[in-house]
């Protein structure tokens, strides 16, 4: 755990990398994940096929179906930005890996906070502080606090054209966006399926074409839509532009949420996220000292972080992950 941009995920990768590269016997099985998608695809979704579908009354029987159907894909588990927000989540986190690590499961997290801050504020704690004593227990705690460098800031010098507007610059998001859909006359409003629950989620402009989607803030932010519908939308396109997002506080918190989820699914499925604002990142959550201690404040430094690496060179040259799932 440590400060974003600290270099965190990259020591995981170089883990993960390390044993996806063993080509001799024996051959380990590993798997790298996003939490909010592990959560979403591997758990949630599986708990309702062996509740509904399978017909497995018993809770305890459900969670060990999908203990056994997360160890098939390896048993070596990498969660990367492990980070609890979901009351539904939380209540059910130290079940789940006691089965996995029971199981026999080798599990690697990253996280911008430490074990004893996870869920800090969040509804029903003491019921989710049983998990922080499993991860001190079992886990070994690696602390990155003492690195000063956000290195994402540090790709973020190389800064590209064109991929994020402050204030009256709208008349060059308007010029991007008809270049990047080269004045596609078959603009529309379209409809998705979102990857879980199959429910309609709205795309108010978008190419299909040239897999280039557009939506504002408040469409994205102000209407009640979650990871599962921001990974949706990350997998069907490549390039997302996001306008008129406002100076934000603490009194709009469930906007910042929702604005951190948004940020996070577009940056695991490597979108080009073009972006619209009434400031520059650093400036878009400003927050008074009584409040520094909110999950959400330390989670949008993530957010900061990651909009500066996302504007870079190196970034855009990454490939898209979508259409994968």
């Amino acid at each position: 755990h440590g400060g974003v941009g600290c270099g965190k995920t990259f020591c995981m990768d170089q883990f993960f990398d390390s044993i996806s590269r063993m080509d001799r016997p024996p051959r380990i099985l590993a798997q790298k994940v996003h939490f909010n998608k592990f959560m979403l695809t591997s758990v949630h979704k599986q708990m309702h096929k062996f509740k509904m579908i399978d017909k497995i009354k018993d809770s305890e029987a459900v969670l060990r179906n999908v203990v056994d159907s997360i160890i098939e894909d390896g048993n070596i588990i990498c969660f990367d930005e492990f980070q609890v927000t979901d009351v539904a989540d939380a209540l059910i986190l130290r079940r789940l890996f006691t089965g996995l690590i029971e199981a026999g499961a080798v599990i690697v997290m990253t996280s911008n906070r430490p074990p004893q801050d996870l869920y800090l504020n969040g509804i029903q704690r003491d019921r989710f502080a049983p998990f922080i004593d499993l991860l001190i227990d079992r886990m070994e705690i690696v602390s990155m606090w003492e690195s000063e460098t956000d290195y994402r800031l540090v790709h973020g010098k190389n800064k590209a054209r064109g991929v994020y507007f402050v204030g009256d610059k709208r008349n060059e998001l308007e010029s991007a966006f008809l270049e990047l859909t080269k004045g596609d006359e078959k603009l529309k409003s379209m409809k998705l399926v979102t990857i879980n629950s199959k429910r309609s989620l709205f795309v108010p402009t978008a190419s299909a074409e040239h897999g280039v989607a557009r939506f504002s803030f408040d469409d994205l932010c102000r209407n009640p839509l979650g990871a599962e519908d921001y990974l949706t939308i990350g997998d069907n396109f490549h390039t997302v532009f996001i306008s008129d997002i406002p100076a934000l506080t603490m009194k709009d918190i469930n906007l910042v949420r929702r604005l951190i989820l948004f940020v996070d699914s577009m940056y695991e499925c490597h979108v080009k996220l073009i972006v619209h604002a009434a400031t520059t990142p650093d400036g878009m959550f400003k927050v008074d000292l009584k409040n520094r201690t909110h999950d959400e404040v330390f989670a949008f430094d993530r957010t900061r972080s990651r909009l500066e690496e996302m504007g870079s060179v190196e970034y855009l040259k990454k490939r898209w992950l979508g259409g994968q799932t």
